[in-house]
Parts: C-alpha cells; structure tokens; sequence
C-alpha cells in the first residue's frame, strides 16, 4: 500500500482547514487545494514512504502496470494513472464552471472531459454550493444570463452538511461557495470552463477568462429534481454512494473491526479517511489511519483489514 506526499496549493480563494485537517507541520496559508494522489503531468504525488519512497505515481504505474491499476483499466488507462483524489478548502466562493463529456473534449481538441464527486467534510456553518440546472435554459438563454448577471438564477444551490454527497457527471453546471470543505474524486482531467466569475477581477486588475461557448456547448440542460446524493447513512458496512463508468464510490463508517475482500476485483483501490483514526493491514503491512489520510491499495491487494473508529471513502474504477 503506498501514501503519497500531498501537493499543497496556495489560491486567492483557499482557507485555513487542510493543514490542521490532515496534521501536517506545515505554516502556509490560503491553502485552497491539497492533491492527495495524481498522476497530473507536472503534478504528480511522490510516495512518502516505504521500499518506493521518492517514486511519483506514475514510475509506479510504469513500473508495475496492471499489478497496480488492474489489467482491464491498463488497457483502458495505459501509463496514466485514472484518478485525481484532492480536498479542497473554499474560503470564497469559486467560479461557475462545467466540464465536457469524453466525447464532446474529443470534438473539442482535448484529451478527455471530467466527472467528478464531492464528499461533504465539515464546513462552515451555512456554507453552500451550486450543483445543477433548478429551470430549464436554452444555450441561448444560458449565454444573455451569463452577459447579464443572472446565471445563478437558473442554478440549484445547497446548504451544505457533513456526510453530503454530490455526483457531478461532465455536463453538469457546479461551484463550490465560500466555506464547503469537500473531498473531491475525479476522472485525471484538467479540462475545465469558466461559466461565471462574479465580476471578479485579479490581483492585476483584470477579470479571468470565460469560457462561454466552450461551456453553451459542454453543458447538459437536463433538469433534475435533486442534486444531492441521498443515501441512508449506516454503521459498519459499505453504502455505495457514487457508481459511474469512471469511479465507483462508498462511504464506511466503522467502530468495529472489518475485512475487505478485493479478491474478485480487477482495480486499485484508494482510501480516504475522513475522520477518526484506525490501522489498515494489507498485503503483509500494516500503517496507521486517521483523518485526512489517503490511501493507495494495488489491484494484487485481496484481504484488507481496518481496525479503529474511522469513517473513510473507498473508491476505485
């Protein structure tokens, strides 16, 4: 099993939770990102420990191939590592955006779309985000009401509690407002539109670049009734709350001993823990636990034993 040294991110935007969260010696400030594991080209996690210290992840993916990621996403993946694992830490609230679908990021130029999960930690009180068309728009609309100020009118916004869940397939308007401090899974994309800055000017004195016909053409204007993931919340067994063709997410929140059996499953397997502490064994190892760890169990893995009051994300494709 393999950690990683995270890649801390300072923004305009980024609070002062991360560091405290995952307990780290560290004195930066606006720390709005914390990549846990990536295999992002100039952005790759290093392992922080063990025989393979000092290798990113992708000379493990490299190295090792299907005995790591698992042979059919090998041949899906090749040498790039499938999925970005980051928390993030909103101290304002961060720009309008969508992501293209696979199909429309090929149209468009671009190696592939993204989707995406957010795992709500513990935010702000009365912290909120946007997740999803509450009315029906036409591109056309979409665009006058980004010109006028009014895109946030069509939107569903959410109070936010810990425990939330939010899938955000490609195509799905979304912004993470000041004060959500989430755990985000995602396809290993940066392939991002700005919709809508709030008027927002930089440090020099200029409003950041939109995206508006990128995005009229990546967006699903499908209305839902909800946005949030509902899932009945359950001690001491696994509740799946996301399952997609890029990632398969459940939530466990354990106070007694568990074996996981992967023995039929032909995938990695990453762990997030997201509160508490406990000890993992595997593959003759064993390391500690705690919250704001990540994770990375080889597809060889077969029997995991978690010991510990901890609740953790389990996710893999």
């Amino acid at each position: 099993m393999y950690k990683f040294e995270p890649l801390l991110k300072q923004t305009l935007w980024g609070g002062d939770k991360i560091i405290p969260f995952k307990h780290l010696n560290e004195t930066l400030e606006n720390v709005g990102e914390s990549w846990e594991i990536s295999g992002v080209k100039d952005n790759e996690t290093i392992v922080s420990e063990g025989p393979e210290k000092g290798k990113s992840l992708n000379e493990l993916v490299r190295e090792l191939k299907g005995k790591l990621v698992g042979q059919e996403n090998y041949e899906r993946f090749g040498d790039e590592f499938p999925l970005l694992i980051k928390f993030i830490d909103a101290r304002q609230d961060l720009s309008i955006q969508v992501h293209p679908t696979d199909e429309i990021a090929h149209r468009q130029g671009k190696s592939r779309g993204k989707t995406e999960m957010w795992y709500a930690l513990e935010s702000a009180p009365g912290a909120q985000l946007y997740n999803g068309l509450k009315k029906q728009i036409t591109p056309e609309q979409y665009k006058q009401m980004v010109e006028n100020d009014t895109i946030t009118d069509a939107l569903a916004r959410y109070e936010v509690s810990e425990g939330d869940v939010f899938f955000i397939p490609a195509g799905r308007i979304h912004a993470i407002g000041a004060g959500c401090f989430v755990a985000e899974i995602q396809q290993t994309s940066d392939v991002t539109y700005r919709i809508y800055d709030f008027k927002r000017k930089d440090k020099n004195g200029n409003y950041r670049e939109l995206h508006t016909e990128l995005a009229a053409e990546s967006i699903d204007y499908t209305v839902l009734p909800n946005y949030r993931a509902e899932y009945e919340r359950t001690q001491n067994e696994g509740v799946q709350v996301a399952s997609c063709p890029y990632f398969t997410t459940a939530v466990y929140d354990l106070t007694e001993p568990m074996t996981l059996d992967y023995s039929e499953l032909d995938s990695f397997v990453i762990l997030i823990a997201v509160k508490g502490e406990g000890t993992i064994k595997a593959n003759g190892e064993e390391t500690t636990f705690r919250m704001g760890d990540t994770i990375l169990l080889p597809a060889t893995s077969t029997e995991v034993k978690i010991e510990g009051t901890v609740k953790f994300l389990e996710t893999f494709v």
